[in-house]
């Protein structure tokens, strides 16, 4: 079996090492390569992607994945050894009903997609994207009839990103969701709205740069290990154990921008340089799921980074790097000015009563689009449609309605719904580390992120692909994913600032 064991490990750190390639050229692609050089990039990316499933599909993986399958069975379910069989047994299966070509291809087209919709949001017009994107959803109905029988379209979609959830129990969570937050927004609609004119302004982008950086510094990012750059649209990656790296998006008309989007991909990089070093080059050395891993980013986003204590440490600071803009703005004021509800067009600048309606909405049109039941070129449409119903505004434009998410010209359908699953997990997670941690709120007023990171590193980072997302939110805080503790989490913070 050790020998064995070593072999798969050689095998997957060679497709580990492909993985990492291609994510370096598409990081490069999406910061720093010029424009013209995407028809290149294209074929390189999709030589890589081929190599790499090949690599996956091969008659010699699938032989040591059926020994090994017999020869840890009688192993711990939790063990290294048997949770790496088992978790690499099923992304091989998944992969071999998926035919190289396809994935080749596939590589090709998001590549060229990206730069067309980069152009496209540019120009805040959604025709130049709309063939690509055809294209895109073609093959993810294709996709989906790799993994036939299925109870719904959507699901093979949801699975690569939060692995063994299902369409309807995605919807019913929502359905029992909506509602509530609905319920929420018309509350705070009652009430006299909060004022937050003095964010409408000119801050220098350096400031909000250097700032972000010291607020993500604090929280324990370690530069050795990664660094910060500018895109279209924030993201994060991660090339190994030593190099995990974000970018964020500056608006020097919009504070929250760059902050926000700082800290929530900061989140995503410290579960990444969290992940225990044994799992390195094997597929455990990534997180439990999307929605998990959102659950990091959204916590420091959200649960920390718009929290009054965190603000109680680092207001005068802010102040210091913008005194003309901020330092006659009292800390109660801009505390409820970054908290204010409003139904607004761009997802990643939503407040946390309406960010999940804009998810929804979002899952209703990718599940129309492969249902067949709405073509591309009617989506602006729907977009809007859909827009007013849920958040009653009409974007003027496509940037700010269906063009301002990369998410769909990288072909991932699928991955919207694990942003509010996230939100739902990050809450969950909130209320078991409080009680674990008694004092969380003074820490954080005096700075100190240290006992947070320590928590989330032994309970939810170190584990990788060890546990199933369901399993392991239920092993950290007793329940499966629940929305009862974002809903309280909600009701609380707003019911406070809004007097309800």
């Amino acid at each position: 079996m050790e020998e064995k064991l070593a072999k798969l490990k050689t095998l997957l750190g060679e497709i580990t090492d492909l993985t990492a390639t291609a994510a370096i050229l598409s990081w490069d692609q999406q910061t720093y390569m010029p424009p013209g050089g995407a028809e290149d990039r294209g074929s390189q990316l999709a030589l890589l992607a081929r190599l790499e499933h090949e690599r996956w599909v091969s008659s010699e993986m699938g032989e040591l994945l059926a020994d090994l399958e017999k020869e840890t069975a009688h192993l711990p379910a939790d063990s290294f050894e048997r949770a790496l069989v088992r978790v690499t047994l099923r992304d091989y299966q998944k992969r071999t009903r998926v035919p190289a070509q396809w994935v080749s291809e596939f590589t090709e087209v998001t590549t060229l997609a990206q730069e067309a919709w980069v152009k496209a949001r540019q120009q805040a017009d959604f025709r130049p994207f709309q063939p690509h994107l055809e294209r895109i959803v073609e093959m993810r109905r294709e996709y989906s009839e790799f993994f036939k029988p299925y109870t719904h379209v959507y699901d093979p979609q949801l699975d690569d990103f939060e692995p063994g959830m299902k369409t309807a129990e995605v919807q019913a969570i929502f359905d029992e969701v909506r509602p509530r937050q609905v319920a929420l927004l018309k509350a705070i609609q009652s009430r006299p709205q909060v004022d937050d004119s003095f964010l409408q302004q000119e801050f220098p982008e350096k400031a909000q740069w250097d700032f972000g950086v010291e607020v993500i510094t604090r929280f324990g990012y370690d530069w050795q290990k990664g660094r910060q750059d500018k895109s279209a649209h924030p993201f994060t990656t991660s090339f190994g154990v030593g190099d995990v790296r974000i970018t964020t998006r500056v608006d020097t008309r919009r504070l929250g921008t760059a902050l926000f989007g700082t800290m929530h991909e900061c989140g995503h990089a410290l579960y990444d340089l969290g992940l225990d070093p044994a799992y390195h080059r094997t597929p455990l050395r990534h997180g439990a799921s999307m929605a998990v891993h959102e659950s990091q980013s959204r916590m420091w986003e959200n649960l920390v980074g718009r929290s009054l204590p965190f603000w109680k440490f680092f207001y005068k600071r802010l102040q210091e790097y913008f005194p003309s803009q901020l330092g006659n703005v009292p800390l109660e004021a801009f505390y409820k000015a970054i908290n204010k509800v409003e139904p607004s067009f761009i997802r990643v600048e939503a407040d946390e009563a309406t960010y999940n309606l804009h998810i929804m909405l979002r899952l209703e049109l990718e599940i129309a689009l492969l249902e067949g039941s709405l073509e591309v070129k009617d989506l602006p449409a729907a977009w809007n449609e859909k827009f007013q119903s849920y958040l009653g505004l009409t974007p003027p434009n496509d940037a700010l309605g269906v063009l301002q998410d990369i998410h769909w010209s990288s072909g991932y359908f699928g991955y919207f719904p694990t942003y509010a699953l996230g939100n739902l997990v990050s809450a969950q997670l909130w209320e078991k580390i409080n009680k674990d941690i008694p004092d969380l709120e003074g820490q954080i007023e005096k700075g100190e992120f240290g006992a947070l990171l320590s928590w989330l590193r032994e309970n939810v980072h170190r584990w990788g692909r060890l546990y199933e997302p369901q399993d392991l939110v239920e092993k950290v805080t007793g329940s499966r994913i629940t929305p009862q503790p974002y809903l309280r989490y909600l009701e609380r913070k707003y019911g406070e600032i809004y007097g309800l």
